[in-house]
């Protein structure tokens, strides 16, 4: 079974990544999805005076969920079991790691995206994640 990685952020891209990884799932022998999400964290002394860490990472899970929620709704219309993780930390070191610890066979991510990945062009999160892996890294436009 081919183990995939597809991190998402709610944006167009994010979501052609998905389809393009559910044309190849149905084409492959059985895969096993894991949806990823990166927050970053909240440092900004003004937010932490008047949240409590709990709070904030509770503010984070629900706004992973959201961007989330567009790539999960594909994958349920095509009938894909898969997994989704949200998680907190830089960007592509997170989603290296991430698959170093799932042991994934490669990663599929769109090329832009919005928010802490709205800078997915090469050069940037896209090029760092592919540096980072020892595994094939498919970019989706």
């Amino acid at each position: 079974m081919i183990k995939f990685l597809v991190p998402v952020d709610g944006s167009e891209f994010a979501d052609r990544a998905v389809q393009h990884l559910i044309k190849l799932a149905q084409c492959q022998q059985p895969a096993e999805i894991h949806l990823l999400n990166v927050r970053s964290p909240v440092d900004a002394w003004e937010v932490k005076r008047f949240l409590r860490a709990e709070e904030i990472a509770k503010a984070q899970q629900s706004e992973g969920e959201s961007d989330m929620q567009s790539a999960r709704d594909l994958l349920d219309r095509a009938q894909m079991p898969y997994t989704p993780h949200i998680m907190v930390g830089p960007v592509a070191q997170t989603i290296a790691q991430l698959a170093k610890d799932l042991n994934c066979d490669a990663i599929v991510m769109g090329t832009h995206g919005r928010g802490e990945l709205a800078n997915l062009v090469m050069g940037s999160i896209a090029a760092k994640v592919i540096h980072l892996v020892k595994i094939p890294v498919t970019l989706v436009k």
